[in-house]
């Protein structure tokens, strides 16, 4: 097997799983929302999840782990790729924001501080700050 071929399993697997927590979390009370199913169509979309993975998360999502990222640095990676996906899709409301703040927990985030660093983060993507800013400011934030 090539190596690209395993960059590309892994990259698809991460993928899947990170999609699959987000789920988790959206089902955290039983039920997707009509909001949170648009949301989740379109992060779909952008992880590049074909549609039977997609059908087969939404089935069985307890089966794949959650994994939020070790590093810092990662989780605020992740943030800012989900972030970054809102307001592309100028996604606004509470139903969005609350999902965000639920998948910010989920990654590792600590719920005290998940509304003022998800605030914080839609602000600076909204500003078209590049990862590198990102990051430096959410970390300035917690000092």
């Amino acid at each position: 097997m090539s190596i690209s071929k395993l960059f590309d399993n892994g990259f698809k697997k991460r993928n899947e799983n990170h999609f699959a927590a987000i789920v988790r979390v959206a089902m955290d009370d039983g039920i997707i929302t009509a909001d949170e199913r648009a949301f989740l169509d379109r992060l779909a979309h952008n992880l590049d999840i074909h549609e039977e993975t997609y059908i087969s998360i939404l089935k069985d999502y307890k089966s794949h782990p959650i994994n939020p990222p070790a590093s810092y640095d990662l989780r605020l990676e992740r943030l800012y790729d989900l972030v970054r996906m809102v307001h592309v899709d100028q996604i606004k409301g509470d139903p969005e924001h609350r999902l965000l703040h639920k998948i910010s927990v989920g990654l590792g985030f600590h719920a005290v501080n998940v509304k003022y660093i998800v605030d914080k983060a839609l602000t600076l993507v909204q500003n078209g700050v590049d990862l590198d800013t990102f990051i430096e400011e959410i970390k300035t934030m917690n000092q």
